[in-house]
C-alpha cells in the first residue's frame, strides 16, 4: 500500500486533481520531474519582482527591476535546474530576452510603488483537521506576496509568468490563491479582502473576493481531495487521467494509457527520491 503523504498544498490539489497517477509519481513515489524552460524562467522571474517589492517603494523603478533580474541571472550557474537545461547560446538568448519582456510587463499591471508588502516567498501551514488526531495531514503553502490595500485589508497576489486563461476557465486557476485566502484566515485570523492572479505573459490581472461561501468551497473542496487521495493509497489505486495535459506530463512513458509500466519508474527510482521542491509555485 503506498504511504499516505502529510502534506496538502495548492499545487497537490492541481496535481490530483488533473491526473490521479502523475500525483502519484510526483507526491508518494517522489520521482523527479526534469525542469524546462518555463519552470526555470518563472523561477528567474518571481525572484526578479521579489527583490523588487523588497526595496524601499520609491525605489521600485523599472531600472532597479532589470537591475534585480540582473542579479538573479547572475547566480543561474548555480542552479542545478537551469545546468540540466543546458540551453546553447541562442536559445540562452532568447530565455534571458524572454524574461526581460516578462519584468517589462509587470509594469503594465501595477504601479509596485504602491504595494505595502507585508509578507514576500511567506510560507503558511495549518493543520487541515486540527480536531482529528488520526489525521495529521498539513496544508501549506508559500504566498509570492501578502499586502495591505489602501483600506488596510489583506491583499494576496501571485504572479504567473504564462498567459491568462480564457475567462470561462479563469476561476479554475483561482483555487491556489483562494486556498492561501484560507490558510491566512486560520493562521493569522483575518480573511484577505482580495485574491489576485498577474498574468505576466498576457499582461493580465485575475481577481476575487474572498466570501463566506468561497471559504466554505474550499474547505469542502479541500476534505474532499484529501479523503479520495486516503482511498486510492488505501486501495493502491491511481488511475490516469488523459487531457491535453498529457502532451506536457514527465511521466507519460511509464503511463499505462500510454502502454507504459508504472511499476517500472518506481524500480528505476528507487531510493533515489530527490528532497522536496517548492510546492507553490508551479510555475507557468
Amino acid at each position: 500500500m503506498p504511504e499516505l503523504p502529510t502534506t496538502l498544498s495548492p499545487s497537490k490539489v492541481s496535481s490530483f486533481t488533473d491526473c490521479a497517477l502523475a500525483f502519484r509519481f510526483s507526491a508518494i513515489d517522489r520521482i523527479p520531474q526534469p525542469p524546462t524552460v518555463a519552470t526555470v524562467r518563472g523561477t528567474l522571474v518571481h525572484s526578479a519582482l521579489e527583490g523588487l517589492i523588497g526595496l524601499d517603494p520609491r525605489d521600485r523603478t523599472r531600472d532597479a527591476a532589470l537591475e534585480c533580474l540582473e542579479r538573479a541571472v547572475a547566480v543561474l550557474d548555480e542552479d542545478p535546474e537551469w545546468s540540466e537545461l543546458a540551453l546553447d547560446e541562442a536559445s540562452t538568448e532568447k530565455f534571458l530576452a524572454e524574461s526581460t519582456a516578462l519584468v517589462h510587463r509587470y509594469f503594465e499591471l501595477e504601479d509596485p510603488t504602491t504595494v505595502d508588502a507585508v509578507g514576500l516567498e511567506l510560507p503558511v501551514a495549518h493543520r487541515l483537521f486540527a480536531d482529528d488526531p488520526d489525521r495529521p495531514v498539513v496544508l501549506r503553502g508559500i504566498i509570492d506576496r501578502l499586502e495591505r490595500d489602501a483600506q488596510g485589508r489583506l491583499v494576496v497576489t501571485d504572479y504567473k509568468t504564462g498567459r491568462a486563461p480564457a475567462e470561462g476557465y479563469q476561476q479554475s486557476r483561482m483555487t491556489g490563491v483562494h486556498i492561501y485566502a484560507y490558510l491566512c484566515e486560520r493562521v493569522h485570523g483575518e480573511r484577505p479582502s482580495k485574491v489576485r492572479l498577474l498574468f505576466l505573459g498576457s499582461p493580465a490581472v485575475v481577481e476575487a473576493e474572498p466570501t463566506d461561501q468561497s471559504t466554505r468551497q474550499i474547505e469542502r473542496k479541500l476534505t474532499s481531495i484529501w479523503n479520495a487521495i486516503e482511498t486510492a493509497c488505501a486501495r493502491d489505486d491511481f488511475r490516469p487521467k488523459q487531457s491535453r495535459l498529457c502532451s506536457w506530463c514527465a511521466y507519460q512513458q511509464w503511463c499505462p494509457a500510454f502502454g507504459g509500466d508504472p511499476e517500472e519508474a518506481r524500480r528505476l527510482h528507487a531510493g533515489s527520491a530527490p528532497p522536496p521542491r517548492r510546492d507553490v509555485f508551479e510555475r507557468d
